[in-house]
């Protein structure tokens, strides 16, 4: 098992930037995919991006080209650096680990993203 933490989600303008972090009770070394969904209100949970142990990255046609996401193996942690922030992007993200591709989702608590002006 594999809980998993976050950080980092807030209110900022349209343009703005937000990094979010997510911190797993085991080494992430022994995770295969990590990664982060999002849900708006009344709508359903779509991937944002994720990044497999080999470090090879899949990102959701919406957000390529503003988001990064980065494993950082010292500080055994999962980052999403958000830049050029829109309204549509306003959802609770949530962080997820898989610890092989074969295995089943372990989610994060959830962190509130808002963008407004």
């Amino acid at each position: 098992q594999v809980q998993l933490v976050e950080s980092g989600g807030g209110l900022v303008q349209p343009g703005g930037s937000l990094r979010l972090s997510c911190a797993p009770s085991r080494s992430i070394f022994s995770i295969s995919v990590m990664g982060w969904y999002r849900q708006a209100p009344g709508k359903e949970r779509d991937l944002v991006a994720n990044i497999i142990s080999g470090g090879s990255t899949n990102y959701a046609d919406s957000v390529r080209g503003r988001f990064t996401i980065s494993r950082d193996n010292t500080k055994n942690t999962l980052y999403l650096q958000m830049n050029s922030l829109k309204p549509e992007d306003t959802a609770v993200y949530y962080c997820y680990a898989q610890i092989s591709p074969t295995t089943g989702r372990y989610w994060g608590q959830g962190t509130q993203v808002t963008v407004s002006s």
